[in-house]
């Protein structure tokens, strides 16, 4: 098992992963134009560097040469340009630029925010998504922030449960898409926080 950074060879895997969340997300903008349409469009705007899931702003865990787990953020600062190369595309196409993945304000200020963690179906309950999470620290520091975000649905117990262990704590609610979401936080507070392993056994 390795946690590397995301890379373009990964892109592939990585959109197909997520797809498993943004489809649970009931998103308009599938529901519009459909699966197929929008992971090519999604692929396409993965190769700017602006965009929400660039393979820079990504971590994966890979075993036997296949992702099997990513986890993908960015800044609160970030998150006002983050979805512009999408929406290049759209307009480019001839779609309404208006059309989003996302509509809502999703991190709070200061922090590095976790958009997306994902475990492929085939790798669950082998410690992926604990092994993702101890490796966000140094991902904020590399963006000079010591406070990490999420967003945790609340009809997801377990998830929930795992953000808990790994020291999150809830500092508030909100609605995104139409569901219930609680945002936790944690808050690094020693250096060793920082230094994580990139490979474990």
């Amino acid at each position: 098992m390795m946690i590397r950074s995301a890379e373009p060879k990964d892109c592939d895997e990585y959109l197909s992963l997520l797809f498993i969340i943004l489809k649970d997300m009931e998103l308009s903008l599938i529901q519009d134009l459909g699966e197929k349409k929008v992971f090519e469009l999604m692929k396409q705007a993965s190769a700017r560097p602006a965009y929400r899931y660039h393979p820079s702003r990504g971590i994966v865990c890979e075993i036997a040469g296949e992702i099997a787990g990513i986890a993908f953020g960015y800044t609160h600062e970030e998150e006002a340009i983050i979805d512009i190369p999408l929406q290049q595309l759209l307009e480019k196409k001839g779609l309404s630029a208006d059309k989003k993945l996302f509509y809502e304000q999703e991190s709070l200020a200061h922090e590095w925010y976790l958009d997306s963690l994902v475990v492929s179906p085939k790798y669950r309950g082998k410690g992926i998504a604990s092994n993702l999470l101890d490796a966000l620290p140094a991902r904020a520091k590399e963006a000079n922030k010591t406070i990490i975000g999420l967003n945790v649905d609340q009809a997801n117990p377990k998830a929930k449960k795992l953000y808990q262990k790994k020291g999150f704590q809830t500092v508030s609610q909100r609605t995104l898409s139409g569901h219930l979401y609680d945002h936790m936080q944690k808050e690094m507070i020693s250096q060793s926080e920082f230094s994580v392993p990139t490979r474990t056994t």
